[in-house]
């Protein structure tokens, strides 16, 4: 029986009904498993085990994906570190119980407040992307007598991901330092007060599903480290970023075992400490956006749907919930959360949300079984990039999320009303 399973008619996650978290908690909500966040990972840590020594890598979570502290907690007491891209997320890091040893800190924008930040808890490593990055860097850490290890994040001119927004290995993103000066950026980060090397880096990009991309960027990677060695450069680290994909509709995943093979051959002859970045790939599947049903809308008569007409599911989760179908063009699979009955009509059905924009589209003709209101529906594979890119536009509060676990569930996000978002504004003294 899979996390994900119908039971008396009823979808379940784990051993607990949708029905019920719908009735306890309402619609629209975030649900997670927590089974599959430790099978994810454990599948991710046993594919490495098998290629390399244990001590000779660490999953640093993406917690960009879904920051939410239960869930980092979770990955966390299962081995897992973090890999953080604000100051926000290392808050987030600390409050999840995360140690700092095991912190890798990303990102192309840090301010003298975070690097300050980052300091002080200690964290393992600093990606830095740019040269002044690393002068502000090396000017914080002087400033606070601190040393920081860091390692250049180098962009290996590599295209990789399903799509244009989320590949961020080519020259022209604005991802990491050119490959080709890195030797020279090195030289001078040698020469800065408070700044140690440690390693090199890199991440070419999202839901790759094939070793091709990674084995090229490997590739220029070794020969990188072996220059920079030879010129001098104690590269005991490399961060080999993340990005493995997994399966929304039709989508071949990563295939896990392949990929630790081609680390064991082309990255583990190094002797470097190995860092990954995983993030979709450990909580991706692992959640899922419960819905209900507000109205069905039949256009253009109001009556029985005819051809070339449309029928609109108008559902209670918009886009500033899930913004991934409007902003990738990305598929969720719905599933009815009461199980169709055999020779239930089928309709091609518009999903849509009660957003005032015509990008509040979840999906187009998609052909499901017959609906209505008040039915309940959950789009699925909505664990990353869900909750953790959700907004108050139109005014609608942040939905809650539950984490379940066996037969019981927790809500680890309580859900937002109107007077939280007001909470946050006031007039100016010349309009009280």
């Amino acid at each position: 029986m899979g996390v994900y399973h119908y039971k008396n008619s009823e979808l379940h996650i784990e051993d607990v009904a949708l029905s019920r978290i719908a009735a306890e908690v309402g619609t629209p909500v975030y649900c997670y498993s927590f089974k599959m966040l430790q099978d994810n990972y454990h599948a991710l840590s046993k594919a490495l085990r098998g290629a390399m020594p244990a001590q000779d890598f660490l999953i640093a979570y993406a917690c960009k994906a879904g920051s939410n502290i239960a869930l980092m907690k979770a990955l966390g007491d299962e081995g897992a570190g973090a890999d953080i891209v604000s100051g926000g997320e290392l808050e987030r890091a600390k409050a999840a119980g995360i140690p700092a040893d095991k912190i890798v800190y990303s990102g192309v924008g840090k301010s003298r407040a975070e690097m300050a930040a980052a300091l002080e808890y200690g964290i393992w490593q600093i990606n830095v992307e740019s040269v002044p990055e690393l002068d502000l860097l090396s000017q914080t850490a002087a400033e606070m007598g601190k040393t920081v290890r860091i390692a250049l994040r180098v962009n290996p001119d590599v295209h990789a991901g399903g799509h244009e927004k989320i590949s961020t290995g080519r020259k022209q993103d604005k991802f990491g330092i050119d490959i080709e000066k890195a030797p020279e950026i090195y030289d001078y980060a040698a020469k800065l007060p408070g700044i140690e090397i440690a390693g090199a880096a890199m991440h070419i990009g999202s839901q790759i599903a094939e070793n091709a991309p990674f084995k090229d960027a490997f590739a220029r990677m070794a020969t990188l480290v072996a220059r920079l060695r030879a010129s001098g450069h104690n590269i005991s680290r490399i961060d080999i970023g993340g990005g493995f994909g997994i399966t929304y509709k039709d989508e071949k995943p990563m295939d896990l075992e392949s990929f630790a093979a081609l680390v064991k051959e082309m990255i583990a002859p190094l002797g470097c400490q190995i860092i990954l970045e995983p993030g979709r790939a450990l909580v991706g599947n692992a959640g899922l956006l419960l819905s209900r049903v507000l109205y069905i809308k039949n256009c253009p008569s109001e009556g029985k749907i005819g051809a070339g007409e449309r029928s609109f599911v108008i559902i209670d989760a918009a886009m500033n919930d899930l913004i991934r179908p409007t902003l990738y063009n990305a598929y969720h699979p719905l599933l009815p959360v009461r199980e169709a009955a055999a020779g239930t009509p089928e309709h091609a059905y518009d999903i849509v949300g009660p957003v005032c924009e015509t990008g509040d589209t979840f999906m187009t003709g998609e052909k499901l079984p017959e609906m209505k209101r008040d039915d309940l529906a959950a789009f699925m594979v909505s664990g990353a990039y869900g909750a953790v890119m959700s907004s108050y536009y139109n005014t609608r509060a942040l939905v809650p999320e539950v984490l379940v676990k066996g037969n019981e569930y927790a809500v680890i996000r309580k859900r937002h009303d109107v007077a939280d978002i007001l909470a946050m504004e006031q007039f100016p003294n010349w309009l009280k």
